[in-house]
């Protein structure tokens, strides 16, 4: 299998995409400073808490056990148990009536809305202390009520007196509603300020096709920024920032995660995955993962209160295998965040109230065991940890181990070169940095593809050096692919040298970097690293990608590209990229995030179109370049002829919004690939600010067959104008919206 590493670009965004300066990649010329010779390593002592279960023969807790009884290796080696406690948490919940208020109960807000540096004022020795995460980002009305009736109902009948409870809900922001406390009326006031309305509610499809999925959408407002709109990587970033404040207190925490199901797509990052893990695990967090949908059946014609389906999914079965499938890749995140945390997760189940009767008996009475790692090295690699204990009649439940940490050194280029490397092989890759990408696959012949990739960095994320009126910024980026996940197929190195006006506040907007693979058909695994060379901050990022293979197809279609976006290319020569004609080229906007002032353009390709003899004339054709609609010409098209139609259309729940003007295409726009290109150009002035459905409408008139992918699609309010300077950038000069 070969690979061919594609045209590389790097420009600078706008929070909605709109390029301000487009330059190529260079080199950067490095040497070694003096005294490089003398590598400076920083060395810090952490320390690592196993929560320890024991049960004799008979399944009963065994209490009196001491700390020289116990023996704890760390992947083979034995560690020295440093601190060591028993908490009995089941003894305090059996001292008085379940309405008394136990002495020694912290105050509201003295744990999850303390700083990152304070230090907790909270007495949590022999206290349970459970963390009810309310995920209403994409919630519908009837599961909100249904998680928040079940909290209410466990506060009310079955909480204990040894029970600290705290409330955090997550929808456009998060919100941390109610601190750790053991107040009855307070948690009930709180739980019952929940309204069913905090929902996103909104769901576009486990496939992004029509063909098996109802038309279906609801209220959303946008977060702060334009990557967590769709993705779940906020999700993830908000339970690690609720991991910081709980890693104060080294006894066990419980967080009950209130879910409708966690979908990863493309654009989410499984690196911040195994990061939100590793951090619960260091902050000694189980989490508990519950899935508010309950038990579903899932009908062939689709849910009552949905549109009807399209395409013969309903009569052939497709329909209800494509929700079994959506509904099990849902539950897959939540059930990793629970397996690698020492949780449970409770699916397919209408009992609510399992989670707390869980969480009480994991934490009802357990040994802490703390030691420093003799192993030096900060190489984030998973490390095994196992604990025996000196009786032979007991049995012992403990977590299997942890992740070490990472840390950045000053090394010199040879070392450098090295660490990225080590950061592609990393079990828990760095995600100082945020870093997002995309994916959206070109064919070039039966088996070969051209995948192009792009990544997007926040400028904010970026420590510039202003130099002679310059922002200056040095980028290293490396990235693989990986067939099935093990024999590398591709690679990235590259180093960019980033030197712009300080004038036009690049740490508001984004630095786009494209690329792109030649590779097969077949499934890959994609991970870039990123690094910033002022203070050595990394970021990762790793996904799966799927390239079909489109002879099997019954409308070989390319993907759909979204941009608002396009670049001149220095050079004459367009390569392999699909995205570059005529020395322009699209730039993806991989956020789907657009500003009403600007045109949504999108490309995608349809090939091996099917030939009919002496079609009648068409209301439009394709111009093949931009693909706008115009009148068809008088003359009928000649014998042997394709005929394919798309348009546009952008849909709010049932409601059709806008459809542009049909498109029709009756010939090859690149003969050499068999390909007839689409480019489309829409103006978004015409439509208000708000998500919509964009749905593409591609149909083979002579073979009969079509397809309707969706994409959700935000427009954002009018951003007020900035009195930014005019750009005298390499690239020369401005460039439209």
């Amino acid at each position: 299998m070969n690979m061919r590493l594609g045209r590389k670009t790097f420009s600078i965004f706008t929070a909605a995409g709109l390029l301000l300066q487009a330059a190529a990649p260079m080199i950067a010329q490095q040497s070694e400073p003096a005294g490089t010779n003398q590598a400076r390593i920083q060395v810090t002592s952490e320390l690592v808490l196993v929560n320890v279960v024991a049960h004799d023969k008979k399944g009963n807790l065994v209490r009196d056990l001491k700390k020289e009884d116990f023996t704890l290796f760390e992947d083979g080696k034995k560690q020295a148990i440093s601190t060591f406690d028993f908490e009995k948490v089941d003894e305090l919940a059996t001292a008085g009536a379940a309405e008394a208020t136990v002495s020694g109960a912290a105050d509201q807000g003295t744990l999850l809305r303390a700083g990152k540096k304070a230090a907790p004022s909270l007495d949590a020795r022999d206290r349970r202390l459970m963390l009810l995460f309310f995920d209403f980002s994409a919630m519908e009305p009837e599961q909100i009520e249904r998680s928040v009736e079940a909290a209410r109902n466990f506060v009310s009948t079955k909480m204990q007196p040894a029970d600290l409870m705290a409330l955090v809900s997550l929808a456009t922001n998060m919100h941390v509603d109610l601190d750790f406390t053991d107040d009855k009326t307070k948690l009930i006031a709180a739980l019952t300020a929940y309204s069913s309305g905090q929902g996103q509610g909104f769901d576009n499809g486990s496939t992004g096709s029509s063909e098996g999925a109802a038309e279906t959408s609801g209220a959303f407002s946008a977060d702060d920024t334009d990557f967590n709109t769709f993705n779940a990587d906020r999700k993830l970033q908000a339970l690690q920032s609720l991991m910081q404040a709980l890693g104060k207190l080294p006894q066990k925490k419980s967080l009950i995660y209130f879910s409708n199901g966690i979908s990863q797509s493309g654009a989410d990052n499984q690196s911040a995955l195994r990061a939100t893990t590793a951090a619960a695990v260091k902050a000694n967090v189980s989490i508990y993962s519950m899935d508010i949908r309950g038990l579903q059946a899932f009908p062939p014609g689709g849910e009552a209160q949905s549109a009807s389906l399209h395409g013969q999914s309903a009569y052939s079965g497709a329909s209800v295998l494509n929700d079994l499938n959506g509904n099990a890749a849902s539950q897959d995140t939540l059930a990793t965040l629970s397996g690698d945390t020492g949780g449970k997760a409770f699916f397919d189940s209408n009992d609510f109230a399992t989670v707390f009767s869980q969480v009480q008996k994991d934490s009802s009475a357990y040994y802490v065991l703390g030691f420093t790692s003799n192993n030096p090295l900060k190489d984030g690699k998973f490390r095994r940890l196992k604990v025996q204990v000196n009786r032979a009649d007991l049995k012992l439940d403990f977590r299997s181990g942890y992740y070490a940490g990472r840390d950045f050194e000053h090394l010199n280029r040879a070392d450098r070169e090295q660490q990225l490397e080590d950061e592609l092989d990393a079990q828990l890759p760095r995600v100082d940095v945020p870093l997002y990408a995309g994916a959206a696959y070109f064919r070039q012949d039966d088996s070969h593809y051209y995948l192009a990739v792009s990544l997007v960095i926040p400028g904010s994320q970026i420590p510039f050096v202003t130099e002679k009126e310059k922002d200056n910024a040095t980028i290293d980026v490396v990235g693989e692919a990986l067939a099935g996940g093990k024999m590398r197929v591709g690679q990235l190195r590259d180093t960019v040298k980033l030197a712009v006006e300080s004038t036009r506040q690049v740490r508001r907007k984004n630095v786009q970097y494209n690329t792109g693979f030649v590779l097969a058909p077949g499934s890959y695994h994609l991970k870039f690293v990123i690094r910033e060379n002022q203070t050595g901050r990394m970021g990762s990022f790793e996904t799966d990608v799927q390239i079909p293979d489109l002879r099997k197809a019954p409308l070989k279609m390319s993907s759909v590209v979204l941009s608002s976006l396009r670049a001149p290319v220095a050079g004459k020569k367009n390569g392999s990229n699909p995205l570059v004609r005529d020395q322009m080229e699209l730039v993806p906007n991989i956020t789907h995030v657009f500003a009403p002032d600007q045109h949504l353009y999108l490309q995608y390709e349809v090939y091996d179109a099917a030939k009919g003899k002496n079609p009648a004339p068409a209301a439009a054709s394709a111009d093949g370049q931009n693909g706008t609609a115009k009148e068809a010409p008088t003359a009928r098209p000649a014998k042997h002829s394709i005929r394919v139609f798309t348009s546009i259309e952008f849909l709010q729940g049932p409601m059709k919004i806008y459809e542009s003007k049909p498109v029709v295409s009756n010939e090859m726009t690149a003969p050499d690939r068999k390909a007839v290109i689409f480019q489309m150009d829409l103006s978004l002035q015409a439509l208000k600010p708000g998500l919509y459905l964009c749905q593409v409408n591609v149909i083979d008139d002579v073979a009969g067959s079509f397809s309707f992918p969706r994409f959700p699609l935000l427009i954002r309010e009018a951003a007020p104008p900035t009195p930014d300077k005019p750009d005298s950038s390499p690239a020369g000069k401005n460039l439209p919206e």
